[in-house]
Order: C-alpha cells, then structure tokens, then sequence
C-alpha cells in the first residue's frame, strides 16, 4: 500500500500552509463573507456583475491574509517605520499631484490609480506599536505627545484631501495604539473636555457638504428629496424589515432602488429589509464573535508591540462596523465607512484581509519569544 505513505507524505507537506491561519478568526471572516455574497446577489441586482467582483475581493483579500499570516510579527515590526514613511510620502505626493474625481484629491496615478490613504489605516497603528514598543513600557507625556505628531500627520493630509471618513478611521485606529500603550484617564478626559470645546471652531473649519451632513443628520426631512434621501430611505428599509424580514430577494426598498449606495455604504439597509431584527441579531452577533477573538489575540500577544498592533486592528473592525451601521440607521452622519466584509470594494477589502492576516501572524507565533 505505497500510496498511503504518500498520501501522508503529501499531507505533511501541505500542513504548513494551513497551520498559519486562525481558524476560529478564519471562520468568521468566512460566515460575513458569505453573507456578503447573498446580500449582493441581491442588492446588486441591476449590476450583476458586482457579485462577481465580489468573489473576486474575497479572493484577493484572501491571497493578501494569507501572505501576511506568514510573516512573523518581528518582520513587520522591522517594516514599521519603512511602511509608514512610505505612506506619508504618498499622501504628500496626492497633496501636489493627485487625481481629482468628484471634487476630492484622494488618488494617486501610478499606471493604475491608487487611494494612498487605505494604506495608513494599517500604517499608523503600526508605526505606533512600533514606537511604544521601544520605549520599552516607559511611557512620559513627551512620549504620548510624539505619538499624537505621529497620528496627526497622516490624519491632518487625509482630511484635507477631504476625506473625513478615512481620516476618522486612521485617526482611530491610531489612538487605540496610543489609548492601549497606557494613555491616563486624565489626559482623556483633558482630550474630551478641549474638543468639546473646540467643536465651534472645528464646526467652522469644515467644507459645506461636512456641515450640511451633520445638519442633516439632525433633521432629515429638512431636505427629504436631497441630503436628507439617503437616511430616509435607509430608515424606512430598516423599518418595513420587521422582526423577521421580508425575505430573501423579497426587498422592496432595494429592488426598486429607493436605497442609494445599496452595494457599498448602505447594504445594511438591504439586509435588514429582507432578514430583519433577527438577521441583524445574528450579524450583529459574528461581528461581535470577531471582535471578542480579536481581543483575545491581543491579550495572548507575546510582547508589546503585538499586543498594541492587534488591539488596534481589533477595534478598527468595531469602529468599522459601528460608524457604518450608526450611519445608516440615522444616529452617526453619513462619511462613507463601508460594512466591512460586507459591503462591494476592493481596496477595502485588501485593508482588512491585512488586518486579517496581521491577527493571525500574531496568534500563531505567540509562543515564540520575542525580543
């Protein structure tokens, strides 16, 4: 029976490109994706060849999480400074030479046009792992100022190119780092109290349409056929879902397109309409299956950077999920923050299975001493 030696022989061979993934992690990620697929079957009716494209984002972010879960965590502390350098750059060459599409500089043409922002959302907390880390746990308020320069730079370029939703989510993706590394309560509520107090000026530094989202927000019937149509319709699907839904490929709202953005920001509103407050339960439930194992991740990292580096990209999913859902259920103003792992993007897409794929790095090389 020579072929049953082989088999084995062939089995161990291939073990190691399976051991590197988390599968509890892996499971879920697998469940929203799913999800997502279904979902875009059918809020993507009219472009079928969005469910396509889809398949095709899963894969590549796929390809991306499992190449990241390959590199130990050391490797990426060494491409920290590399990476985030790289990205600054790249935001600065948008600033002077970016590409103008529907009134934002945010692209950057390279023989294919690329979003250099996507790339900080990983970069920042990062470079600031990176940087706790050296301060071998010997935190100063000099320390955390150099932090907060660090995250201000990269969220100071976003936000003028402008994009208020990149920059919200780099800048909180960094300040988990900053806020993990040991930030004292005191500075926090310092931090809230001066913002709360500097909201007049920050509300007069902001371009119209930023202005116009938050006063709609407030009152969306103030322009129901225009700045306000977004919410409306959202809340409505929402709303007709019911308990149970109205069932799959059963959407009104969707079907007809009265949700705008249906495939990306708003597939939530598509969601809820066919599967309803049970669907939402069960979604609401695996986002917080990921997150809870993300956290745990992080609480068996080995060292500090990998523990700062993983709650980080833990509670970016969170911030993720939650600005999308709030946004769409009308108590957070619309920035354009996809569901992730739920709504149509590929760049997106390729962020998160980087996170993915950091998670899993970090989870399978716990045990190894790290200096």
């Amino acid at each position: 029976m020579a072929h049953i030696p082989e088999r084995r022989s062939l089995r161990r061979r291939l073990r190691p490109y399976f051991t590197v993934f988390d599968w509890p992690l892996g499971l879920v990620l697998f469940v929203l994706m799913m999800t997502s697929v279904i979902t875009m079957t059918s809020a993507g009716a009219e472009y079928p060849d969005r469910v396509e494209h889809q398949i095709r984002n899963f894969v590549l972010a796929f390809a991306v999480m499992w190449v990241v879960a390959n590199v130990p965590p050391q490797t990426l502390m060494r491409l920290a400074v590399p990476i985030y350098t790289v990205g600054v750059a790249l935001l600065i060459a948008v600033a002077m030479f970016g590409i103008i599409k529907k009134g934002a500089r945010r692209w950057l043409y390279v023989g294919i046009d690329i979003q250099p922002s996507e790339i900080l959302k990983i970069a920042t907390p990062l470079m600031l792992a990176w940087y706790f880390q050296q301060r071998a746990n010997v935190n100063t308020w000099k320390s955390y100022a150099i932090a907060a320069v660090l995250l201000l730079i990269p969220f100071t370029l976003i936000a003028k190119q402008p994009d208020l939703g990149t920059a919200l989510m780099v800048g909180a993706s960094g300040f988990y780092v900053i806020f993990l590394a040991g930030l004292p309560w005191k500075a926090i509520i310092t931090l809230a109290v001066s913002g709360t107090a500097a909201l007049p000026i920050a509300w007069s530094m902001l371009h119209d349409y930023q202005r116009e989202r938050v006063m709609t927000l407030i009152d969306p019937t103030s322009d129901p056929l225009g700045k306000g149509f977004h919410i409306i319709q959202s809340e409505i699907a929402i709303g007709s879902g019911g308990l149970f839904g109205k069932g799959y490929l059963q959407g009104t709202q969707g079907a007809l397109e009265f949700v705008p953005e249906q495939t990306t920001d708003f597939v939530f509103a598509v969601y809820s309409e066919e599967f309803g407050l049970v669907g939402n339960l069960f979604l609401l439930f695996v986002y917080l299956m990921l997150i809870g194992r993300g956290l745990m991740i992080a609480a068996n990292a080995p060292n500090n950077f990998s523990r700062l580096l993983a709650g980080a990209i833990t509670m970016m999913f969170f911030t993720y999920a939650f600005v999308n859902i709030g946004m769409v259920i009308g108590i957070l103003p619309v920035v354009g923050v996809p569901l992730p792992l739920m709504s149509y993007g590929g760049t997106a897409f390729i962020t998160l299975g980087l996170g993915a794929g950091i998670l899993m790095s970090i989870q399978r090389h716990r045990k190894l001493v790290q200096t």
